[in-house]
């Protein structure tokens, strides 16, 4: 009986690190440029890091949150303001029982050819502020 060949030739579209770094890089300008200290975080399309930068002196909390944020945007399929403003609703309170997901803006998907292939998260300034740099992150993907 013959073994199943198998191939490691990826199939689908992928995040890679080079586009990780690309990312980070987009969004620590925007940051840079602001004043605003933060962590920016990339996941792939698992969940899983690619990539942290934590800029001087953000608050060490900051670097969960980030990772939240961002695993909240892939689990999802959605930014995590969606989640926010869902909070502020009428009802709203039941989001907070989700698992993996974070009611605070600044994680956003990443898309290639219209695939989630991971996303970022950004924390350390507040929620609005953390939105914008993540988003710097995205248009510069």
């Amino acid at each position: 009986m013959a073994l199943p060949v198998f191939s490691f030739a990826q199939t689908k579209p992928y995040l890679t690190l080079a586009d990780a770094e690309r990312i980070t890089a987009a969004a620590e300008v925007k940051a840079k440029a602001e004043g605003w200290n933060v962590v920016i975080v990339i996941m792939d399309d698992g969940g899983n890091l690619i990539s942290l930068k934590r800029m001087d002196g953000v608050q060490v909390g900051s670097i969960d949150v980030a990772q939240a944020k961002a695993k909240t945007a892939v689990f999802f399929k959605r930014s995590t303001k969606v989640f926010e403003d869902g909070m502020k609703a009428e009802g709203g309170g039941r989001i907070a029982t989700l698992p993996n997901a974070i009611a605070v803006e600044g994680g956003l998907p990443l898309l290639k050819d219209g695939i989630i292939v991971g996303a970022i998260g950004v924390s350390g300034v507040t929620s609005a502020q953390d939105g914008i740099i993540a988003d710097a992150g995205v248009k510069g993907y």
